[in-house]
């Protein structure tokens, strides 16, 4: 693909994008599904009041709850797909919006069912989780009995419902202005004129010419100081959102409303801080090593991401990508590996950047579509190879999950997310190092490895030491201004960069920059999964049939198990310490590693 221009989404070619197709054939479907669907909320009603005469009315209700779901999702994932390939275009943005009005006014017209259901006595409900049509609603069931200390009346859940509509407006604001409105200009480069976006960002922070990451970070933050209190109003006001709903509830803080639903204790959280705080030494020693093989006299904060093995730096198109993919997951055998491989061939990911599409990547695994991953790939920047690998990780999860479970529970957790998705990087590391032909080679990748760790491991922590003590504050009584959330930033960035970071004066706005904040406490599992991921890709690699088989199980637990005992079946306990622990024994090893090869 030319990046030196970024083309149109009507420019870009059918086969570079995603076919959602197994969703809705086209838009007009789309609006077709999105009438039957607000059909189905008038027959909410009717249900009411019968959920706790039997086994049989309760299931009737729950078969009716599943079909509306299915569809819900459905809606739900072809709109916001397309409101990512242009968040300027009106078309997604219009459907999003009014998919978005339909369900709040489904969840308000459903609001009674959930406390309906709280309120059947326990000894009807242990009666009635023994009858045959419950099967595929029992473990529903019991995860849904788990909330009833922090469920509220019909009148107060439907209040909360009523407003669920405008949860997202400081997310979706952030989203239109650093994706739409901003514009960072271009870069003038060796080769020209260059267009900077959040995009292309991380590929100039990989040049090589120190001028050029300088110029590029000056002049992407300066549209981020421009816009430095509206961006804190925003993240504030997520921030109180997410206070004032865990307050509604009757949970003692944000975090401990975040955690709830995956039934892990805060202890997991203040371990991985903890544990990452004990061995920040040897992060300061990586940094001290990245400013010596750089040869320079002080390391700044665009300098952290240029590889300092400048000579094995490659050009990776995305068949090549996919073929390299394929042998490194081998050892997961052919249905793993072909089923990956043919959907990233075919139509599985929407593969390019193109102007106005949501920047990084993900993947959006559903009970109806295929596993559907969003990618602005580049040629050039071999991390982007590592992340199709991540990205194909969270897929294949949701291809097993899928066809391992009944809808009711078939979505598993964000926990254990992260712990596919990783440990698809980690064999492909392994792959790369096996067959790297020299020794420049294979520094490269070691600086790679250590450089994902980090990110994955050491900077998500800080991120969620930042997000607990934003809320924290904002329990507190602390209002949440642009300056007291860059001088809580600043604060981590000297903690965990070290002594051998100088920061610009800007340094502290990445806080006001990081989309997964939206989304409370969310960035720590990206820490405990790669943990779990690298203990995995040991047991799987080193073991034998039933240790694969074991991983395998847990690909198809789904959300059968909570997080914590899905892991332990497939072999760690992330309940401990001792896995994070593990991963940064593994970090400060290849940072020896690496000084050795260097």
């Amino acid at each position: 693909m030319d990046t030196s221009t970024i083309p149109p989404r009507s420019a870009v070619p059918l086969k570079d994008t995603w076919d959602l197709s197994k969703l809705f054939p086209s838009d007009a479907a789309w609006y077709d599904g999105l009438a039957v669907y607000e059909k189905m909320i008038e027959k909410i009603e009717s249900y009411r009041g019968t959920l706790g005469r039997s086994a049989e009315t309760l299931a009737d209700w729950l078969d009716f709850f599943k079909e509306g779901s299915i569809l819900e999702e459905r809606l739900a994932y072809y709109c916001e797909l397309r409101q990512t390939e242009d968040e300027g275009a009106s078309e997604g943005r219009t459907m999003t919006g009014r998919f978005a009005m339909a369900q709040a006014r489904a969840q308000a017209a459903a609001s009674w069912a959930v406390p309906e259901i709280q309120a059947i006595p326990d000894s009807s409900m242990q009666s009635f989780l023994t009858h045959s049509r419950m099967a595929e609603y029992r473990i529903y069931l019991q995860k849904l009995l788990r909330w009833k200390p922090y469920i509220l009346s019909d009148k107060e859940e439907r209040l909360l419902a009523l407003h669920a509509e405008g949860e997202s407006v400081p997310r979706d604001a952030f989203s239109v202005l650093t994706n739409v409105d901003i514009d960072f200009g271009t870069i003038d480069t060796p080769d020209g004129p260059r267009p900077l976006s959040q995009s292309t960002w991380s590929s100039f922070l990989e040049k090589s010419d120190r001028d050029l990451r300088q110029r590029a970070y000056k002049a992407f933050y300066k549209q981020f100081d421009a816009h430095k209190t509206t961006l804190a109003a925003l993240y504030g006001g997520s921030v109180k959102q997410d206070v004032i709903k865990a307050r509604i509830r009757g949970f003692p803080s944000a975090r401990a409303m975040a955690l709830f639903p995956d039934n892990v204790d805060e202890s997991v959280y203040d371990n991985l801080v903890a544990t990452i705080n004990a061995n920040l030494s040897t992060l300061h020693r990586y940094y001290e090593l990245r400013k010596k093989a750089l040869g320079l006299s002080e390391l700044r904060h665009y300098d952290v991401y240029v590889p300092i093995v400048k000579t094995a730096s490659r050009h990776t198109s995305w068949d090549e990508a996919v073929d390299m993919i394929s042998q490194a997951l081998a050892p997961l055998g052919d249905e793993y590996v072909q089923t990956l491989r043919s959907g990233l061939l075919g139509r599985w990911a929407d593969r390019y950047e193109n102007k106005g599409k949501r920047s990084g990547a993900f993947s959006a695994g559903s009970f109806t579509g295929d596993p559907y991953i969003l990618m602005n790939y580049k040629e050039d920047v071999i991390r982007d190879v590592f992340t199709l690998a991540h990205e194909g990780g969270h897929s294949m999860h949701s291809w097993y999950s899928a066809r391992n479970n009944p809808f009711m529970h078939y979505g598993y957790t964000i926990f254990e997310a992260e712990v596919a998705s990783t440990f698809n990087e980690e064999l492909l590391f392994r792959h790369l190092m096996k067959t790297a032909e020299s020794r420049e080679l294979k520094a490269y990748l070691v600086n790679k490895r250590v450089d994902d760790i980090l990110a994955t491991l050491f900077r998500q922590t800080m991120f969620a030491e930042f997000e607990h003590r934003v809320h924290s504050l904002e329990e507190g009584g602390t209002p949440l201004t642009v300056d007291v959330l860059r001088s809580e930033y600043r604060t981590l960035l000297k903690k965990y960069f070290g002594p051998a970071m100088v920061f610009e004066d800007e340094s502290d706005l990445e806080g006001l920059r990081i989309p997964h904040f939206y989304g409370a406490f969310y960035v720590y599992k990206y820490a405990t999964g790669i943990s779990a991921s690298l203990a995995l890709a040991e047991r799987v690699l080193s073991g034998g049939k039933k240790e694969r088989e074991d991983y395998f199980g847990f690909l198809k637990s789904g959300g059968s198990r909570f997080p914590i005992d899905s892991l332990k079946l497939a072999g760690v306990d992330m309940s401990r310490p001792e896995p994070i622990q593990a991963a940064c024994d593994t970090f400060s090893r290849l940072v020896k590693e690496l000084e050795e090869l260097l």
